[in-house]
């Protein structure tokens, strides 16, 4: 049972976690918050040591040691910490020396989100810039080899000798296509470096309607697309063509991972419409936001490519390009926004930010 002293009761309101510390370092009271944080009870955590919850818990204990040993009254710091089977916890950590000598020490912790996210578009950003720089090169080295090597089958090819060119042909015939095959790769990674970016007025409702309607054609049973739109949602400058495509990309292949549940009829899709505020992007705050959420209820993406899902080439299905990702994420780059994606087991959430007017 928690302590039971009245003036801890407010704590439990907090949205920050609390924990409250004796003079042996032990756990004597954390609040909800703190038990949401930790993911255990407070009749877990009663009594342990603060080093013994974290695997790197020595740099609790040392500014502990430094708060009981009244060198500050309170101290700030920023800290991951390190848990076993688990995410680790990027926290900002307070850490108080109170006047009790039962209860030396408090302990805030509160998450570092806004930073978290911040370092994630930080790397989302870094990882398209190095992308487009991998993608030109390897365009290059790719296409004039490629050139030389289709011409040199053809002209193969007029070489044969006439008995045998039925039986040859078919094999400069394969080297033409491969050819072929590539050269619409390479093109599908140039495309859009290459299309110039043609702005509008963009209503996101009329590109939700066009994906569905694309989506719906091609996969016309035993899947349901869900509209939850906000129709607040105000128009904005964009590539109306560009964005048609970036959506469509992501549902496209929501709809491919619902093969099982397609077969058994509760596949769905889910395009749901959102006005975010106060989001900052790129280091950039804005006042209003497009908050655009694809939804599906497939498997999910698998956890080891889950980290790599934007990087060009790579797939979670068999048959997969692996571009239609990375194509989207540099459309919605282009219009200043960036995409994010949380997935599990039964709920994809692909997530799509652009500022607004």
């Amino acid at each position: 049972m928690k302590t039971s002293a009245t003036s801890l009761d407010g704590l439990d309101l907090l949205s920050s976690a609390v924990i409250i510390l004796d003079a042996d370092s032990r756990v004597t009271y954390a609040n909800a918050a703190a038990e949401n944080l930790l993911e255990s009870s407070f009749r877990n955590l009663a009594h342990q040591k603060i080093d013994t919850l974290f695997l790197n818990g020595d740099k609790l204990n040392t500014v502990f040691q430094q708060a009981v040993d009244h060198q500050f009254a309170d101290k700030r710091l920023d800290l991951t910490l390190e848990r076993a089977g688990r995410d680790p916890l990027h926290v900002h950590v307070i850490v108080t020396a109170l006047d009790r000598v039962d209860m030396p020490v408090l302990i805030e912790l509160r998450e570092n989100v806004q930073q978290l996210k911040l370092d994630r578009e930080e790397r989302l950003l870094d990882q398209s810039q190095a992308n487009k720089e991998l993608i030109r090169n390897l365009a290059h080295e790719i296409k004039n080899p490629l050139g030389g090597i289709r011409g040199a089958a053809q002209l193969l090819e007029l070489e044969l000798p006439e008995r045998h060119l039925k039986e040859l042909r078919e094999y400069t015939q394969v080297i033409i296509k491969e050819a072929d095959r590539l050269q619409t790769l390479v093109d599908r990674l140039l495309a859009p470096h290459r299309r110039p970016h043609i702005v509008g007025d963009v209503n996101i409702h009329e590109v939700c309607e066009r994906v569905r309607s694309l989506i719906m054609a091609e996969f016309s049973s035993g899947l349901t697309i869900k509209r939850d739109y906000d129709l607040s949602v105000p128009e904005f400058r964009g590539d109306k063509e560009q964005l048609i495509q970036a959506v469509l990309n992501i549902a496209h292949n929501a709809a491919h991972a619902l093969t099982e549940r397609i077969k058994q009829g509760d596949a769905q899709i889910t395009l749901q419409t959102r006005v975010a505020r106060q989001v900052t992007l790129a280091k950039v705050r804005y006042r209003l936001a497009l908050d655009l959420h694809i939804i599906d209820n497939g498997p999910g993406i698998p956890p080891d490519i889950q980290d790599r899902i934007f990087y060009p080439l790579v797939s979670g299905r068999d048959g997969g390009s692996g571009l239609g990702l990375t194509l989207a994420q540099t459309f919605v780059q282009q219009h200043m926004g960036v995409i994010e994606c949380v997935s599990r087991p039964g709920c994809t959430d692909f997530r799509i930010l652009i500022p607004l007017p």
